[in-house]
């Protein structure tokens, strides 16, 4: 294992694909009332779904450089010569702030990766870091494919209601789409790091609808193709009906869908669909 790879649990990997790819996951915690939980052990998304619906305040935090630098440590030890760590956006997160305050103390180099984005994008990124390691690229080059990956990616998004993001101070340039039409539902998108408006469409019926036929213009054109993925909070039927339509259309075999992490799903709320396109190697 000469190049290790971590990421954060806001990247979406499942532990199954987390082992299948050799992919080191360090929790973020979520803060329910006066509860602390960890992501991925003891906090789900229903229970931030349903917190959020009784407007129960929940807040999250980044893991410490010391939890930080343990897995760096740990990794060493178990034969890593570096490692490369990929992180959501650091302007949405101090994650990567943590993470940089701890590879300056491990044993080991450690080259950490700003992939500007959020979710399953977040995840792509790890996932194309851990590809061009099993090709046996230098830990610059699986850096550098993780950070092509995060940049060309487009993350999309549509959410019942801005609040949330704007509660946790993650909603940037998009605070101009907060009005008095409670009708308009507004799409968003991420942009140099940061949640941006895209646009405003009245009714859900309709920003879904614009949802599916932006998240194919973007997926088009791609000579190898594009990994797809759908998440959500408490909205799955939308959620598999805006993947099955996008699988029909481009034919490339079943989307997946997931719920987002209790993390992600604690600033967007309940309702919320996002679809990923990453473009393939």
């Amino acid at each position: 294992m000469p190049v290790a790879i971590v990421t954060d649990s806001t990247a979406s990997l499942s532990p199954a694909d987390a082992v299948r790819d050799g992919i080191e996951v360090v929790p973020l915690q979520v803060v329910i009332g006066a509860d602390t939980f960890t992501e991925g052990l003891d906090v789900t998304p229903a229970m931030i779904a349903r917190a959020l619906t009784a407007l129960v305040p929940v807040s999250t935090s980044r893991p410490s450089p010391e939890r930080f630098l343990d897995v760096y440590e740990r990794l060493a030890a178990e034969g890593a010569t570096s490692v490369v760590s990929v992180h959501l956006s650091s302007r949405i997160s101090g994650t990567f702030e943590s993470a940089l305050l701890a590879a300056k103390q491990a044993p080991v180099p450690v080259t950490v990766v700003d992939s500007t984005q959020v979710g399953i994008a977040t995840g792509f990124a790890a996932c194309h870091a851990a590809r061009a390691r099993d090709r046996g690229e230098d830990a610059a080059s699986v850096a550098g494919s993780a950070r092509r990956a995060g940049e060309a990616s487009t993350t999309l998004l549509y959410v019942d209601t801005l609040e949330h993001l704007r509660r946790g101070g993650r909603v940037g340039g998009a605070a101009a789409l907060i009005g008095t039409a409670l009708a308009v539902k507004p799409l968003l998108t991420i942009t140099d790091g940061l949640v941006v408006p895209l646009e405003r469409v009245r009714t859900s019926a309709r920003a879904v609808a614009r949802l599916q036929a932006l998240a194919l213009e973007h997926a088009s054109g791609h000579a190898n193709g594009v990994d797809v993925r759908v998440q959500h909070l408490a909205n799955a039927g939308v959620a598999h009906a805006v993947a099955e339509h996008l699988a029909g259309v481009l034919g490339q075999g079943p989307i997946g869908v997931d719920e987002v992490g209790a993390v992600i799903g604690a600033h967007v709320g309940p309702g919320m669909v996002a679809v990923t396109i990453t473009p393939r190697d």
